[in-house]
């Protein structure tokens, strides 16, 4: 994984792109979740939620350091 990325002349951390990028992606997943009425099996909605961001954000990284060999 590099350590950081330009957009636009900007040098960001990648930590930062790719926690944002999997925070958006974690925002569409929790209202698909949410219509679909699958939260009422989670014990806990906010460490469900916690728990989905972290996972997206592991497989964001994971597809980034494949984007940028």
């Amino acid at each position: 994984m590099i350590g950081e990325v330009d957009i636009f002349g900007v040098f960001l951390r990648s930590e930062l792109v790719t926690s944002g990028v999997a925070l958006v992606l974690t925002f569409g997943v929790n209202r698909l979740l949410i219509r679909l009425g699958l939260y009422r099996y989670f014990w806990h909605q906010a460490l469900a939620e916690v728990a989905l961001f972290v996972i997206v954000w592991a497989v964001v990284v994971q597809l980034s350091s494949l984007w940028f060999v």
